[in-house]
């Protein structure tokens, strides 16, 4: 406004001067101001030199071959771009987000695919731009999902390994990775608990294709022949098992594997979340009398909402008594293996799994994507999978081709997801990954001592085994109210509507969500390294300002 204003001034000045028609010119000033408010023309904070701004990517290596000090420039005013967003996700007095609604937003940007390709400049611009409106995950009063956190070693190893390129099916193409690989998931094997760290893993897209590479292992194991000859080579209906509270991704493999959701049997938990081993031993009689084949059972190690862990050591005596292939879906909890605070009990037994899941992206702080599949039984990998295309996995190559994984997957090219973690291992240690899982675990018993100390303000749902702080916030008109169904339920309602303000303020983010007869209730998760208490106090005072009138 005060540059509309001094604008005004200066053109009745100038009006006065020119005698002429002071509205008229103030019209024409106004279009002339407003041009220069646009984002297309308004001076970029990344400003390339008059002489690359308007050049093409056909400048740039490797179309030009002259064009390295052009691409030094460009990439370099990237860079700018990505270590801005870096102290900005870093900055307490930084939005996490500018939120605005998808209708807004599209206007907001220029997502059109044009015909010609726009000038080194305006990409430059794109990357800003990009980055102001996408949530800054790695804040530290983002908690909101699972994997939170900017870890700069790893991110230092994402920037090589896109430089790289590099597809991970064969060692001959990615020497130095395949290796890594190996050396990486043998360490995570003896943390496992694993002899000598045999067996075998492999880091897979996410961690619902890791527990469906345990699946299909499971099946081959028990049904070798299915891999050639189908539903034929099974004399029975398979059944699998796994709690109330697992993943979604467990469901989905008995839709995608074809042994239908309806034998996909979901076991009873108790209070805490946790699978309830005398209900599965009961389940599993009850479909054994019907002529089914119980084959495996999925155990939990932190589940997604409440971080509960299903007793392992209970379930694989189940598991072993009724000859069931034992997983465990450590995705979320798996970080906990690398504390000997806090590995047990939540943990103890997971040496007798057949298979285990560990996302490093969720806990360890990786960065996206990062997770891991291993087998107890080395072989079953590429037994289960291996496909033999000739163009890819040749026998007579100069190297031992043992070494050549792409052989061990369903996919074909494969992401390289092993140097960050490897990068960010080599950082910490063994011993620095369990200063930080400690650090996580203690900053949630410090956040649910300070819900404790608040009782009028906050109510917890339970007190969490991982770093799951569930809890209902309870606005001031309801403050009166006796604890109880009926006023969870009123704040249950409420939820939706703080989250909402939480969003427009851009000062915090927190999940909500239901669960069974629970209505809506706040998950927080602590998973960043760069949250202090300063951070949960802030959460708690903020969710307090936002949502006290409600």
């Amino acid at each position: 406004m005060d540059a509309l204003k001094r604008a005004k001034e200066e053109a009745v000045t100038k009006a006065r001067e020119l005698n002429v028609n002071i509205n008229s010119l103030w019209t024409s000033g106004s279009k002339m101001l407003s041009l220069f408010q646009t984002p297309s023309i308004m001076a970029s904070p990344h400003q390339l030199s008059k002489e690359s701004a308007s050049l093409h990517f056909e400048d740039l290596l490797p179309h030009n071959p002259n064009g390295l000090p052009v691409t030094k420039e460009f990439l370099q005013k990237v860079i700018d771009i990505l270590m801005d967003h870096v102290k900005d996700t870093n900055d307490r007095n930084c939005k996490i987000l500018e939120f605005h609604h998808p209708e807004e937003m599209a206007k907001l940007l220029n997502l059109d695919i044009p015909e010609k390709g726009v000038n080194l400049q305006q990409l430059v611009q794109d990357c800003h731009t990009t980055l102001k409106y996408q949530v800054k995950t790695g804040h530290p009063r983002f908690f909101n999902q699972l994997s939170c956190g900017l870890d700069l070693v790893s991110m230092a190893g994402e920037w090589l390994t896109a430089t790289a390129n590099t597809n991970m099916f064969t060692y001959e193409i990615a020497p130095v990775f395949i290796l890594m690989e190996n050396v990486v998931m043998q360490h995570m094997r003896e943390i496992i608990g694993w002899e000598n760290g045999a067996g075998d893993s492999i880091l897979a897209p996410g961690g619902s294709i890791s527990n469906l590479y345990a699946f299909l292992a499971a099946r081959h194991k028990m049904f070798p022949h299915y891999k050639e000859k189908g539903l034929s080579s099974i004399k029975g209906q398979l059944v699998m098992y796994t709690s109330k509270e697992c993943h979604y991704s467990i469901k989905s493999c008995a839709s995608v594997c074809g042994l239908g959701t309806d034998h996909c049997v979901e076991v009873s938990t108790d209070s805490a979340g946790r699978m309830i081993p005398s209900e599965l031993e009961r389940l599993i009689l009850e479909r054994k009398a019907r002529g089914d084949i119980p084959f495996f059972v999925n155990c939990t190690a932190g589940t997604t909402v409440l971080g509960a862990f299903d007793p392992i050591e209970e379930i694989a005596a189940i598991c072993q008594k009724h000859n069931c292939w034992m997983h465990v879906d450590a995705a979320w909890g798996g970080g906990l293996l690398l504390s000997k605070k806090y590995r047990h009990p939540r943990l103890t037994g997971i040496e007798k799994a057949d298979s285990v899941t560990w996302n490093p992206h969720k806990l360890m702080g990786t960065l996206l994507q990062c997770s891991t599949i291993h087998f107890k039984e080395d072989g079953l990998l590429i037994s289960c999978n291996q496909m033999s295309a000739d163009y890819l996995f040749m026998q007579d190559k100069l190297y031992d081709v043992r070494y050549d994984t792409g052989d061990k997957v369903i996919q074909c090219g494969r992401h390289n997801d092993i140097f960050k973690l490897w990068l960010q291992w080599r950082a910490k240690g063994d011993e620095g990954f369990e200063r930080h899982m400690d650090h996580l675990m203690e900053l949630s018993q410090y956040m649910v001592r300070r819900i404790k100390e608040q009782p009028d303000k906050f109510e917890l749902m339970m007190e969490p085994e991982l770093v799951n702080v569930s809890f209902w916030y309870v606005p001031t008109r309801l403050r009166s109210m006796p604890a109880g169904p009926e006023r969870e339920n009123l704040c249950g309602q409420i939820a939706p509507i703080l989250k909402s303000r939480m969003m427009q303020s851009g000062t915090l983010m927190v999940g909500y969500q239901p669960l069974d007869h629970r209505p809506n209730f706040f998950r927080n998760i602590i998973s960043s390294a760069a949250v202090t208490q300063a951070d949960v106090d802030f959460l708690l005072s903020e969710m307090d300002r936002l949502g006290h009138d409600l």
